[in-house]
């Protein structure tokens, strides 16, 4: 049953968080930290730390199964931070009662999935939002900044990457199953890649995309440690993990992007993007374990004949807090706006990974 609209000027906004994992709890804790919006349930499977954070956050209700959360009723809004197999069916049954929801990355399996969410947000007249939170990086902001000041000129090319030594996330989880993932690292971390890269370029449209994938070290039991353990064996090792895409874009330019998850190579984290202009270029490199707050960036100038390099300044990362502020804003922005929301970004990256996996399958490029 669909429930009243939620009203931009409500004395509180009601939010249910599904998933307590890492991501969920960002959520949570995002929405403690903004005025007027309460989590007023959790829903999650995990019974001794749904009780710790119920506790901690003062949330009112706990279930264990999400369909009975959303059963319970009195919510505005939810949160969707569970593994990608769950994120289309919690997230249409969401808006079918009236909700507005905010999900986890990606979008969802594939862009069959990712359109039916998207069919129900503009159905419902709801926000459909998705966790892109990398493009709130402040090194992110600031190239974004240069870019659009056209102090680079035109941007022809540029290639990005979210590369690990040892970050298979553990075997034989949901991660190394396609039909519950969608995929290896291309959808997994690729997709944060696609969105920053695209967001950065100013969202040109991608006419085709040209792949490889490849499974040299999951399926030998290799490429995890620490927090990524290639142990578990519940699953075979079903996923790429390593993954490139060659994007042709509309207008001439093109995109190269990686994501591995495994691969022998400096054994730091890293995300990297780098671009060329035709009066400048920029370079921006974030690594380390963990990763650092800000990462290298360069804008590449020549005055006549001499370089003009520098170091733009950063601002601090946004990150899922400022993900979660935006998605408030929007459901608070009104009706009138809420069909700006819904969904339809994240729906053209879903549609670029599938392409992208179908050109590796097929070894040939695939128009879009």
């Amino acid at each position: 049953m669909t429930q009243e609209p939620t009203r931009p000027d409500a004395e509180q906004l009601r939010v249910g968080v599904v998933g307590i994992g890492w991501a969920g709890q960002q959520h949570l804790e995002a929405y403690s930290r903004i005025p007027g919006v309460r989590v007023v349930a959790l829903a999650a499977m995990e019974a001794e730390p749904l009780a710790r954070l119920q506790a901690e956050y003062d949330v009112p209700a706990t279930y264990a199964r999400w369909e009975d959360m959303l059963d319970a009723g009195g919510l505005d809004a939810i949160s969707v931070a569970v593994p990608t197999f769950l994120h289309a069916p919690i997230t249409v049954a969401a808006l079918e009662r009236g909700l507005h929801v905010l999900s986890e990355k990606p979008l969802a399996k594939d862009a069959v999935e990712g359109q039916a969410m998207v069919d129900a947000a503009r159905r419902a007249g709801r926000v459909l939002d998705v966790a892109f939170n990398h493009r709130r990086r402040g090194d992110i902001g600031a190239l974004k900044t240069v870019i659009d000041s056209g102090e680079i000129g035109r941007p022809y090319y540029a290639k990005a990457a979210w590369l690990r030594r040892k970050g298979i996330p553990t075997l034989g989880s949901w991660f190394t199953n396609p039909a519950l993932a969608g995929g290896g690292p291309l959808v997994d971390i690729g997709v944060h890649v696609l969105d920053y890269s695209l967001h950065l370029l100013g969202e040109p449209t991608v006419v085709s995309v040209s792949a490889t994938t490849h499974s040299e070290l999951g399926p030998r039991g290799l490429g995890g440690n620490g927090s990524y353990k290639a142990t578990s064996t519940e699953h075979r090792f079903e996923v790429e993990d390593f993954s490139s895409a060659f994007l042709r874009l509309e207008g001439g330019g093109a995109l190269l992007i990686e994501a591995g998850w495994a691969s022998y190579r400096n054994p730091d984290d890293e995300i990297n993007f780098l671009v060329y202009g035709t009066d400048g270029g920029a370079e921006l490199r974030v690594a380390g374990e963990p990763m650092p707050e800000a990462g290298h960036l360069t804008v590449y100038k020549d005055t006549g004949e001499a370089s003009a390099d520098y170091a733009p300044v950063i601002g601090p990362n946004g990150m899922h807090q400022q993900v979660v502020e935006d998605f408030v804003s929007a459901v608070r922005s009104g009706p009138e706006e809420w069909a700006r929301h819904d969904g339809s970004v994240a729906l053209g990256r879903a549609r670029i990974i599938d392409a992208a996996y179908r050109s590796a399958r097929e070894n040939r490029e695939v128009q879009l």
